[in-house]
């Protein structure tokens, strides 16, 4: 391990109870069922991606009928104040260059490089993420 990986942190630095609340959010998603789309199981060209029953008259979902998947409902979301972090507890920021990554905070935010940064720029922001201690999501097998 070199001394800029030594720098960059693994987990954000929260407060006790944010990091309680996104064990409770890890617990949670591990017990929520997985919400698949009527009828893909034996339609062949449905996918399995989520769609609403909501729209429609007979549906076995909608009515929450025994043997059918579960209904999207409210109370399968996570805890407010950890919405949208990642399981390490920092805020995702996409970057898309090196000018961006001088705004994060290292103690809160980690970067993630966006999917239209070619690779020259992204060993660029990689190199200049060790040098400011910043997480960086997605390096990659770089």
């Amino acid at each position: 391990m070199t001394e800029a990986e030594k720098k960059v942190p693994k987990r954000a630095a929260l407060e006790a109870e944010k990091a309680r609340l996104l064990k409770i959010r890890e617990v949670a998603s591990k017990k929520r069922p997985r919400f698949i789309r009527m009828n893909s199981w034996y339609i062949k060209r449905l996918g399995d991606s989520w769609r609403s029953p909501r729209r429609s008259l007979d549906n076995k979902i909608r009515l929450q009928r025994k043997g059918f998947p579960a209904l999207v409902k409210v109370g399968y979301r996570g805890p407010r104040a950890v919405r949208g972090l990642h399981p390490s507890g920092f805020e995702e920021v996409i970057v898309h260059n090196v000018e961006e990554l001088e705004a994060l905070d290292p103690k809160r935010q980690a970067a993630r490089i966006a999917s239209t940064v070619g690779r020259r720029k992204r060993v660029e922001i990689i190199k200049r993420a060790e040098e400011l201690g910043i997480r960086v999501l997605n390096i990659g097998g770089e």
